[in-house]
């Protein structure tokens, strides 16, 4: 038997943040009205589950009975929306001081661009309204961009905020859909476009709630999060009513951090247009801290040219008028300058040390550069700056004057003197010159000597060097009969220095 409720006492429970004044029959008599307080937080996003659990109990018989009942979660609006929120932060995850002329857009790739990361024409978005106007067909938005625009202009309140909402029902948010995301900075703005490749992967149903899953891709190499990710793959859920339910700031969970594309400047200087063999050259090197927080781990590499040496214990730091120590490691002509100072915001570390040129220079460029690396203070992200470059003009000097002496050692088989086909190299045989210097053979019997001042040289073959072979007989020119060599080398000039050699051979005694 069904009896009519009486001196019935309701107690509803909600987690609800938003303040809702809702007018409620119940059984047919009752008229009450329900106002649940609101909850402001991230600057005016919301959060809202649509269930509430309640309690009566009423007098039957002089006994006291009472119910307890949880609501099915209502579904508002059999059209939902999934709204991508977001924020547009600085490189170091704090909010910038003036988003005036920000823009960001939502855009399809570029059905011809093979790759998937240009830009195609704008996603064209559900309009809606805030206040939301019952029965004219315009789905509720969702603050701050409350008509759904695309492209949606950031503002200062709330600082850095948009969000754009994606339509279900027109196949938006289906499994392979893909868009970019730009955000545009001022033209007058130290900061650049930034692009995001977002991949829905599959839509699903878990717990009752529609839920998508996404990967997020930077297309400009720059991080996603504060933490340093360029890729990151999440799930978003499908809300009922995009007015009255709100995500989490950034349900797209990718903070567009906007980082300087300079944040660190070298520059390089030496303190000579022109050198010598022989000459030594100081170069400068200096790191200017562009960016808003202090830079760490600062590491400098210089590749010098070719012919220079690098003088290790010649290297200086300083920053602020103060001694700051470098560590130098050199790997050929690859200079590595690292330091463990801090780098202050506005502040440059100034470096110097000095190479010194060899022969070898004067065929070389003389240019070298130098590229400078350094890590953020607050969240790590990598940075560098070059390369910095400096050209100095190699004059040959004394260089000018010096000749080159070639030659070779060889089996000589028809004693004329001349290597000719099928007469060997004699490789590894030793030749000393009148200064001491001492030259070996390459594997086909070649030598040479560069940078050789004009004038006469001798040059002596180490019999002892070529096992055995003894020197070949000249019938032709008998001052080569001998096991010395006396050459003539004009300046700048090219003289040979040959020697021939013959087998040993080992006659037989008779008794």
């Amino acid at each position: 038997m069904i009896r009519p409720l009486r001196n019935k006492q309701i107690n509803f429970r909600s987690n609800w943040f938003k303040r809702l004044t809702t007018p409620v029959i119940v059984g047919g008599f009752l008229h009450t009205t329900i106002t649940i307080p609101a909850i402001a937080q991230n600057a005016g996003i919301i959060g809202i589950t649509n269930q509430a659990t309640y309690t009566y109990s009423y007098e039957d018989d002089g006994k006291k009975i009472t119910y307890e009942r949880t609501t099915e979660q209502i579904n508002v609006n059999p059209s939902p929306l999934v709204d991508p929120l977001g924020r547009i932060l600085g490189c170091g995850g704090t909010v910038l001081p003036d988003y005036t002329g920000f823009s960001v857009a939502v855009y399809e790739p570029n059905a011809n661009d093979p790759t998937g990361t240009e830009l195609g024409k704008l996603v064209s978005l559900t309009r809606t309204e805030v206040p939301d106007i019952p029965n004219n067909n315009i789905p509720g938005g969702l603050a701050p961009n409350t008509q759904n625009s695309n492209p949606y202009f950031i503002t200062n309140n709330p600082p850095g905020v948009y969000n754009f909402l994606l339509d279900p029902n027109r196949g938006q948010t289906n499994p392979g859909k893909n868009y970019i995301f730009v955000v545009n900075p001022p033209s007058d703005s130290v900061y650049q476009q930034r692009r995001i490749k977002i991949q829905i992967l599959d839509n699903s149903n878990i717990n009752n709630n529609n839920v998508v899953r996404y990967v997020a891709t930077s297309l400009d190499g720059q991080p996603i999060r504060t933490t340093g990710e360029t890729t990151i793959e999440d799930r978003v859920v499908l809300v009922p009513n995009a007015e009255l339910v709100g995500l989490d700031l950034l349900a797209f969970e990718f903070t567009t951090n906007m980082c300087q594309p300079s944040q660190v400047q070298l520059t390089k200087t030496g303190d000579r247009a022109a050198a010598e063999p022989g000459d030594t050259v100081i170069y400068r090197l200096s790191a200017k801290n562009l960016s808003d927080v202090a830079l760490n781990n600062l590491v400098v590499t210089d590749n010098l040219p070719f012919g220079f040496n690098f003088i290790p214990k010649s290297v200086r730091g300083e920053l602020n008028g103060q001694p700051i120590t470098f560590t130098p490691v050199s790997n050929g002509n690859t200079i590595t300058l690292r330091t463990n100072i801090s780098l202050p915001v506005g502040q440059v570390i100034n470096i110097a040390y000095a190479a010194q040129l060899t022969p070898d220079a004067v065929r070389g460029t003389g240019r070298n550069s130098a590229i400078v690396n350094a890590q953020r203070a607050d969240n790590g992200f990598r940075t560098k700056d070059g390369p910095a470059t400096h050209l100095l003009k190699i004059r040959p000097g004394i260089v000018a004057d010096c000749g080159t002496i070639i030659g070779r050692v060889f089996e000589d088989k028809n004693f004329d003197g001349e290597q000719q086909l099928g007469e060997r190299g004699i490789p590894n045989a030793v030749i000393f010159l009148e200064d001491g210097n001492r030259i070996t053979t390459d594997p086909k019997g070649l030598f040479s000597l560069a940078n050789v001042l004009p004038g006469s040289h001798t040059g002596v073959l180490d019999l002892s060097s070529v096992t055995g072979y003894k020197l070949a007989p000249n019938k032709k020119f008998k001052e080569r009969n001998s096991q010395s060599r006396l050459v003539r080398l004009e300046p700048g000039g090219l003289v040979r220095m040959n020697f021939a050699v013959t087998p040993i051979t080992e006659e037989v005694v008779k008794p």
